[in-house]
């Protein structure tokens, strides 16, 4: 339902572009959100957009990441800057939707690896 990519191996201070669609029939997809899952850490959000385009971040990536949506394309995207070692996690997208059902559901994607080498 939810297919993530873009991860990968950077180096410090590098940057990746990671994607998230959502697939299979749906009704309607409100909010989508990016999270990521450090080793040994719980799962964080890490920036939140509606479907009007307003967004949030926490605070340890304002200003270094950016998310965005096409919601012709039931895609977003993060935009990820200038990262440093504690941005390595899996990170995965989110998408709270209305399936073919009329029901609300969240769907979660399987994630994509990003690693940041100092």
């Amino acid at each position: 339902q939810l297919q993530a990519s873009g991860g990968g191996l950077v180096q410090a201070g590098g940057s990746l572009r990671l994607s998230c669609a959502v697939t299979g029939s749906i009704r309607k997809i409100d909010n989508m959100a990016w999270y990521r899952q450090a080793p040994g850490k719980q799962r964080e959000l890490v920036a939140l957009i509606t479907t009007s385009g307003a967004s949030n971040y926490r605070d340890s990536v304002k200003g270094r990441f950016t998310i965005s949506r096409d919601n012709a394309k039931n895609t977003i995207y993060l935009e990820t800057n200038s990262l440093n070692a504690e941005d390595t996690a899996v990170y995965y997208c989110n998408a709270d939707v209305v399936d073919s059902r009329g029901r609300r559901q969240i769907y979660w994607g399987k994630g994509t690896e990003v690693t940041v080498s100092s």
